[in-house]
């Protein structure tokens, strides 16, 4: 995966995060443990896209 397409994966999730704090902000949703999992994926990638920038 470029970094590009890196970046691009990270600024949806966190759009998606950032629905899912909203709608649970609203109402609250079924599994509220789904946006615990999204921010951790966010921090992974956010991780995988500072060791490819350490290695360039």
């Amino acid at each position: 995966m470029s970094t590009q397409d890196l970046i691009e994966r990270i600024d949806a999730e966190k759009a998606q995060l950032n629905k899912l704090k909203v709608q649970h902000a609203v109402s609250p949703i079924e599994n509220p443990s789904i946006i615990k999992k999204s921010r951790r994926d966010i921090a992974r990638m956010l991780t995988v896209l500072r060791q490819k920038n350490a290695k360039n």
